[in-house]
């Protein structure tokens, strides 16, 4: 039995049109659920994915950046392995195309967990990791027409992430971001904190989406984990967690996979971008209905 989840970010605005996106999404899954079906293990499956949806430009993560308030452009990207609940994650990195790519090689080839900043960058070049040339060229400032421009003193967002299922039994999930629009430099969320923005277990992998700060503070990703352990079913945990950031004043939404197939994808935002695999094969595409 195999299945999956992504998604594109919750900041999908009604009256906008997002057939790119869902499109883009939908080849997305059908490329991995070939990759599932060859014996891929759920890990490579979520960053093979994670890097299709950072590269495409059309979501707030990798190529679809926009500078922070300096200027510059920051990525975070995380990864865990259900299974070991081996962890990777960068902050803040500057200068390199697929931050989740560089957020394995901190899982695989170190004894830490995150890496942030220049630390992350040098650690990229050191791995070999494809640096971006020209970056006004590079990025397409994607999401500009979302629900991702804030009034004055609140917080935008801007998210991709993937949970697989492989045919092993084995659960994986990653996020990446480029971080909320009109961030201060260094501004870090919920993307790169294993717990609050990407968590996998042997129960349970999930991906949060929205504004990283309430996520943090719910850690949603894990919160979400602990409640199926607890006995609530994978749609009560998700939906729960999801009000718990609603209540402190938060939106946004996750996605979550469970060891059944099961799948969860609730949201308090306008829409959120997002598309699936069940384990009979069936592949859905959704931006605003619940």
């Amino acid at each position: 039995m195999t299945a999956l989840i992504l998604h594109g970010g919750a900041g999908a605005r009604r009256g906008t049109d997002y057939s790119r996106e869902a499109a883009h999404m939908r080849e997305v899954v059908e490329a991995m659920k070939a990759r599932l079906d060859a014996g891929a293990p759920a890990l490579d499956v979520v960053v093979e994915a994670t890097v299709m949806l950072e590269d495409s430009g059309l979501y707030v993560a990798g190529r679809g950046a926009s500078p922070n308030l300096a200027g510059a452009y920051e990525l975070d990207a995380s990864l865990m392995d259900g299974t070991t609940r081996e962890a990777g994650a960068v902050a803040a990195l500057q200068g390199f195309r697929n931050p989740v790519r560089v957020a394995r090689a901190v899982m695989q080839h170190t004894p830490h967990v995150l890496l942030a900043g220049e630390g992350a960058a040098l650690f990229a070049a050191e791995q070999g990791m494809e640096a971006i040339g020209d970056e006004p060229a590079w990025f397409t400032h994607a999401g500009q027409t979302d629900d991702n421009h804030p009034p004055k003193g609140k917080l935008s967002h801007g998210t991709v992430g993937c949970c697989a299922l492989d045919s092993a039994g084995r659960l994986a999930a990653a996020t990446s971001t480029a971080g909320v629009f009109g961030k201060l430099p260094g501004r870090v969320g919920d993307t790169p904190i294993p717990g609050a923005g990407t968590w996998a277990d042997e129960r349970v992998a999930v991906s949060s989406t929205g504004t990283g700060e309430y996520f943090i503070r719910a850690v949603a990703a894990v919160q979400t984990a602990w409640r199926v352990g607890a006995g609530q079913s994978l749609a009560e945990a998700a939906q729960a967690v999801i009000d718990d950031v609603g209540g402190m004043g938060g939106d946004g939404g996750l996605i979550a996979l469970d060891r059944d197939g099961n799948i969860a994808h609730p949201f308090n935002s306008q829409g959120m971008k997002r598309a699936w695999l069940t384990p009979s094969g069936e592949i859905g595409v959704e931006v605003f209905g619940r």
